[in-house]
Order: C-alpha cells, then structure tokens, then sequence
C-alpha cells in the first residue's frame, strides 16, 4: 500500500482578508502615536515621569522606538503569503523582530513598568506583560533553533499578540474612561487620580489579556481545522 504525500499549498496574499486591516492599523496607530515622541520633547509625553527620574524619559523614547520596530517587522513575520514568498526575509526580518524590537523593548518596558506612575494596578499588569513578552518571544527562538517550526510559530503568535496589545489598550480606554468619568463624584470621592488610575489599570489589563486569549482562541482553531479526516487508501494488486 502506499499514500501519497500531499505538498504544501501555497497560501495567496489575498485568501487572508485580516492582513490589509491589520497594517492599517498599525499605521494609523504609528502615525498617531509615534510623531510625539519623536520631537524628543518630554512635553509631548504621555507618561510623566517619576520625581527625580531623569532616566525615565528617554528610556520611554527608546521603548516606544523599538516597540514600534516589534510591531512593523512583526506584521510581516505572521502574514503568510509574505512567509512563503520571501523565506529568507522572513528569516532575517525574524532577528530584528527579536533583537532590535522586543529584547530591548521588553526589557525597557519591565523597567518603566516598575516606575509607572499610574498606580499599583497598571504597575503588575505592565511587569508582567513585560515579563511574558520576553518569554514567548524566547521560546519561539528556541523552537526555531530546534527545528520545532510549529511551536516555533504558536509561540511566535502569542508574543506578536501581546506586541499588539499597546493598541488595543488604548482602544479600552475609550469605552473604560466613558463608563467611569460620569462616577467620578460617587465611586471615586471626587479624586481625578483615582479614576484615573483606576482608568489606567483597567486598560492596561484588558489590552493584554483579552489580545492573548483570542491568539489562544486563533491557535486551537487552527489546530482544529488541520485535523484532517483519514482517506481510506486501497489495496494495490
């Protein structure tokens, strides 16, 4: 008896309708967020510094540069026409991902995480987003030093959905800020940096979480969609 070995199909740019909506959204979010900080102006920051923390603010405008480095090479990493097409450019663009985006991103972000000003609760979330980013993104090295290219690529996915996970904090704070501002008298006693902190936090939380749980989500899909049913094979002769 004998089965025949089926070749890998290759996957059309245009059969994976999230890719086009994905670097729009990276885009308007660097055009947005990125020209700030590249003033190099500590007025145009968002996160104040810590009393007495000169380090702080150039150390925020290095992890927002290389975070933004992580996010542009890592929608080029998990496009997979652009894998496929390019093997060697995958490869390479694989080690800026790693190397010049979240090594020093994550460990700037552990650093600024501990220092955050916006309360206790943003504090954890931030250090541990930090911590995981370092560690997916470690273990898909692994993997792929390993030769184990589908673990190599499941943990890649986790480590580019907490990368994504910046815009989608921000998106949370839309709807987060307009559910507590109107109880800024009653629940919070009047204190704006309460709410704001509870704001702040809130956010923070869910940007991570709820990105990493639909990569889990997408993953087991995924998984299940690629079983595939045995073909009875018949006896030759």
């Amino acid at each position: 008896m004998a089965t025949a070995r089926r070749e890998p199909v290759a996957v059309r740019w245009w059969r994976r309708p999230w890719v086009a909506p994905l670097f729009v959204l990276v885009v308007v979010f660097l055009a947005f967020s990125l020209p700030r900080y590249l003033t190099f102006d500590p007025a145009q920051t968002r996160v104040p510094a810590p009393e007495g923390a000169s380090w702080h603010y150039p150390l925020l405008v290095a992890h927002v540069l290389l975070a933004s480095i992580a996010m542009i090479t890592g929608c080029l990493q998990v496009w997979p026409w652009f894998r496929q097409r390019y093997p060697l450019a995958h490869r390479y663009l694989g080690r800026v991902y790693v190397f010049a985006g979240v090594l020093p991103a994550g460990v700037s972000g552990f650093v600024i995480g501990v220092a955050s000003p916006f309360g206790p609760i943003n504090q954890v979330s931030n250090v541990i987003l930090a911590v995981l980013w370092l560690a997916f993104t470690a273990l898909a090295v692994r993997a792929a030093w390993q030769r184990r290219f589908g673990d190599h690529r499941k943990w890649m996915i986790r480590s580019f959905a907490l990368t994504m996970s910046i815009i989608t904090n921000r998106l949370w704070g839309i709807p987060i800020g307009m559910w507590l501002a109107p109880q800024l008298e009653t629940t919070f006693g009047g204190s704006e940096i309460a709410l704001g902190q509870a704001i702040s936090g809130l956010t923070a939380w869910l940007g991570w979480t709820l990105t990493l749980l639909f990569a889990e989500w997408w993953l087991q899909r995924k998984k299940k969609r690629s079983v595939r049913v045995p073909v009875p094979v018949a006896a030759a002769g």
